[in-house]
């Protein structure tokens, strides 16, 4: 007798599809983690609370008063007066980008608020072509300094960001300049600029507004730095510390001022926001904004910052 046969009319159920990104691998610890619970969590890892890169929209979910943020700019869509192409074209690659993310360029603008305190807003996203910057990036953040100047508000940039837009060439270079000159107007009209400095933030990005904010705050992990390691190594012929381009070791050096968990960072800012910019500016400071390490120690005294995991 056969037993292994299988016998007719049995019926068997049908294979259930897992649909796919369900479960998300942590790239640090290699945890695997369910996304609905991971997305619970800001997208920090439970276990070895690694920061996941997210979008500007999670930013603004996350980080402002919700239903507070109206974008602004969104009619400022990037052109190609280079004509410019690689292995495609660039307008290709533009159209490509804006398909995949929904969005006209690697920056949105708006105003908000935190913790119920009006600002203004660019948050950058690492989706879009790498959060390059090119020249929709410095229009659409020399705008949000101009705007907050005008409505004497505090700024706040959200930089994710690879560097310069190669497919602009000088015309993305030049972005450099322009926002930092927007920024030096906004402090020498003493409004405070806060710059969180997200994974990656890189190139031409930290070479100019990422690294001028009143306060630098980063998050936990996150690479930032001008030059890959490799280059820098090359170009100075010495041995690099180890992690020397990670937040962490950035703040131990004095270019960061404060280390944010995710979770942690509307409430953080708020309590910044109110020592900086009570008053308007006014009350504190004589409208002159207190410097990143002032804030920093203040920010650290009032228990704005929490050592661990909520």
């Amino acid at each position: 007798m056969d037993w292994f046969k299988r016998r007719k009319g049995i019926a068997t159920s049908e294979k259930k599809a897992i649909p796919d990104g369900l479960w998300v691998k942590c790239n640090s610890c290699g945890e695997i983690i369910y996304r609905p619970e991971l997305q619970k969590r800001l997208f920090v890892c439970p276990k070895c609370e690694y920061h996941f890169r997210i979008n500007s929209k999670d930013y603004v979910e996350y980080f402002f008063d919700p239903d507070s943020f109206t974008e602004t700019g969104a009619n400022i869509k990037p052109a190609d007066p280079l004509r410019f192409r690689d292995t495609k074209k660039y307008t290709d690659r533009l159209k490509a980008a804006q398909k995949t993310t929904g969005l006209n360029d690697a920056a949105i603008t708006g105003d908000a608020t935190i913790e119920g305190k009006p600002v203004v807003c660019a948050i950058m996203d690492f989706t879009f072509i790498g959060g390059s910057m090119g020249s929709v990036v410095g229009e659409k953040i020399a705008r949000a300094a101009d705007r907050a100047r005008e409505r004497r508000v505090p700024l706040i940039v959200i930089s994710a960001s690879g560097g310069a837009r190669m497919m602009e060439s000088a015309l993305s270079l030049m972005q450099m300049a322009k926002t930092s000159a927007k920024l030096a107007q906004l402090a020498q009209e003493g409004i405070p600029y806060f710059s969180i400095l997200t994974d990656p933030t890189t190139g031409g990005t930290t070479a100019s507004f990422a690294m001028l904010g009143d306060v630098n705050i980063a998050e936990p992990g996150a690479l930032i730095g001008f030059a890959g390691q490799r280059v820098i190594k090359q170009t100075i012929g010495q041995d690099l510390p180890e992690g020397f381009q990670k937040a962490e070791f950035l703040k131990d050096h004095g270019f960061v001022d404060l280390i944010v968990h995710r979770w942690e960072m509307r409430e953080t800012l708020g309590k910044i926001i109110d020592l900086l910019w009570a008053g308007g500016g006014k009350a504190k400071n004589n409208g002159k904004v207190a410097s990143g390490e002032k804030a920093a120690k203040a920010s650290r005294s009032s228990d704005a910052v929490a050592p661990g995991k909520n």
